[in-house]
């Protein structure tokens, strides 16, 4: 999808006369809704400074030009693009990035990432070389018109407002690998750029190369299916046993069956806590798309999709597999069975409405089943900790119903989390007042569950077990403002338990990937950066959400945090209905929370009833 497009005598025209703002914004907000003043300030600086790039003569009058170009089935937008054709007669397209940056860090040991002030607030984001060869390499990968008509796409960054010098932290040697696929270009660039464009735009199009590739039928190129086979390989995080596989080899042949009949079929995977949704998600992921089929790997949250990212690629870099994984609300404006197969984690994530304003689509769910001939979804209903979590397995129904999809539904009973105890899942559902079970002790269970007196103590505890492997962290209920969030600074302490004299932040660096980052050992995780995901060991601090009063869990809504947006809007709520929904909701949590250990799960809780209450059922305390 085009929101702009037209030749470069239009689009100098348009930034003349002071149009070209409204032009761009009344596509896009067509498209996906209304933006920020910030986004529309950005388009008319980076526009300015694109109209003086191409006030060339030697660029053609009638070069094609295209602004925000929205890749099919992603979320990913383009900012500016150019096509035409080089001496040869090929056909050409220029990818350009376009930054408003003046200054950034490098950031060592993550793979093309900076840090910069962006967005109100200092972030770690993708360097602008890796996001525009990124952006190459998908259309590339899913592009089959560009893959057989071998149309040369150039990709670069612009970073207009940054003076460059060799030897800034943007240009640092980790970065090289990608300045050399996509060269960036600073405020004392101009001619630079030009050259660049001009090497391989040297007739006009009339943008009928950015026809073919907006129309290009989508399909995974052989270079892609052939490094998702050889990242698998050997990769023990992503091993298959019992159950996993025979739903696999299901799986695989409902979707050949599905595409060679041309049907549209859902598979609905049920699980709880460590049953190997995910595992068996990736596997599908990799061996759908070997098969020449278009599949993507789509989570509501973006942690698990940043973490299965590094854990898939290995030694590789990220170039070849991130565009496989994506967002839940980038379906609004999918065709129908617009691509082959969508595999779709934390299904019970799922939201009704996308996008920045909640203002998009119909329903995710709906969306997801629409865009795909074949959509699996994996979901455990006990894992909704957000009034906004919509996925059921009774909507996926009604709308695969609704659109004609054939259904089946699986579940995968196999323990693989807490050291195989389909036990301690019973006995925390009892004690946690869930459900009723016939689990009253867990003195059996081959699973190190202890209640920590100390909060220093749990993190001690946390610290020693994590040495071993990098696979324990801490977690708490979202009880404690986040107010470090965006500072970066190690002495801004968010979680804060006086009377031990303990003080820890909320991850300060990126979200998405703290559950596998090696200093996030000394932060602390909540619900939105750890679920679907799982360590060896867990220790989990519960807040004053949760007590235990007069012989009974109670939760408390009231003592979230207020930069916690899972229970936004629940003031407007019938006070009986927003305390029931609010009960489940805060219970979901913590037994999800207390869930994420395979090995062992250690527990301090700030109110003092909950904490004797949870020794009673454990009967193992160590005490400090």
């Amino acid at each position: 999808m085009l929101v702009y497009e037209g030749i470069k005598s239009e689009f100098i025209n348009d930034v003349n006369l002071n149009m070209i703002v409204n032009k761009i914004y009344e596509r896009y907000r067509k498209f996906f809704g209304r933006t920020t003043e910030s986004q529309l300030n950005s388009w008319k600086n980076s526009m300015q400074y694109m109209r003086g790039v191409l006030d060339d003569n030697e660029i053609p009058n009638n070069a094609g030009v295209a602004i925000e170009f929205n890749i099919p089935t992603t979320s990913k937008r383009i900012d500016f693009i150019l096509s035409g054709k080089d001496n040869n007669k090929k056909e050409s397209v220029i990818i350009i990035e376009l930054k408003q940056w003046e200054t950034c860090k490098a950031i060592e040991g993550k793979d093309g990432i900076v840090e910069t002030y962006t967005g109100g607030a200092v972030r770690e984001v993708a360097h602008p070389s890796y996001q525009a060869m990124s952006y190459a390499n998908l259309i590339k990968d899913f592009n089959e018109t560009v893959q057989n008509e071998d149309i040369g796409l150039y990709p670069c960054a612009f970073l207009h407002n940054y003076d460059l010098k060799g030897d800034d932290p943007i240009c640092s040697s980790q970065y090289q690998e990608y300045i050399k696929e996509a060269p960036m270009f600073g405020s004392k660039d101009f001619n630079k750029l030009r050259l660049f464009i001009k090497r391989y735009i040297v007739e006009g199009d009339d943008r009928e190369t950015l026809y073919k590739i907006e129309n290009g039928k989508i399909r995974p190129s052989k270079r892609l299916q052939d490094s998702l086979s050889k990242m698998l390989e050997g990769n023990k995080e992503f091993n298959m046993i019992d159950e996993q596989k025979v739903i696999y080899e299901d799986a695989i042949r409902i979707a050949i069956d599905t595409l060679s009949r041309n049907e549209k079929n859902v598979l609905i995977v049920s699980g709880g806590p460590g049953t190997g949704k995910s595992v068996l998600a990736i596997n599908l992921l990799v061996e759908l798309t070997k098969r020449n089929m278009t599949c993507f790997y789509v989570t509501k949250n973006a942690a698990p999709r940043a973490v299965f990212r590094d854990k898939l690629k290995g030694k590789f870099t990220m170039t070849y597999i991130n565009n496989l994984f994506q967002g839940s609300g980038q379906f609004t404006e999918a065709e129908s069975n617009e691509i082959n197969c969508l595999i779709v984690d934390e299904a019970h994530r799922l939201n009704e409405k996308s996008g920045l304003f909640a203002n998009m689509g119909e329903n995710q769910v709906k969306e997801i089943i629409n865009a795909s001939n074949f959509s699996v979804f994996f979901i455990d209903e006990n894992q909704k900790v957000t009034l906004k979590d919509i996925g059921s397995v009774d909507i996926i129904k009604k709308f695969a119903l609704e659109l004609g999809a054939g259904i089946k539904e699986v579940e995968l009973e196999s323990q693989f989390r807490c050291n195989g105890s389909d036990g301690y899942l019973a006995w925390l559902d009892n004690i946690l007042e869930i459900r009723k079970t016939a689990n009253y002790d867990i003195d059996d269970f081959d699973y190190d569950f202890r209640v920590i007196d100390n909060p220093n103590e749990l993190r001690k505890l946390i610290e020693e077990k994590n040495r071993e492997n990098n696979k324990s962290r801490l977690v708490a209920g979202y009880c404690w403002n986040w107010i470090s969030e965006g500072k970066n600074k190690t002495d801004v302490h968010d979680i804060v338990i006086p009377e031990y004299n303990f003080e820890m932040s909320w991850n300060l660096g990126n979200s998405q990937t703290w559950a596998i980052d090696q200093n996030s050992i000394n932060e602390i995780g909540c619900i939105h950066t750890c679920q679907g995901l799982e360590f060896d060991y867990v220790g989990v601090i519960i807040g004053d959400d949760l007590r235990y009063e007069n012989g009974q869990i109670v939760t408390d809504y009231t003592k979230r945090a207020k930069t916690d947006q899972s229970l936004k809007g629940i003031n407007r709520m019938n006070p009986i209905t927003a305390k029931r929904v609010a009960d489940t909701l805060i219970k979901n949590t913590y037994r999800t929370l207390m869930t994420r250990g395979m090995k062992g799960c250690y527990v301090y809780c700030t109110d003092k009833k909950l904490q004797e209450y949870l020794k009673e059922r454990k009967k193992y305390v160590i005490k400090k």
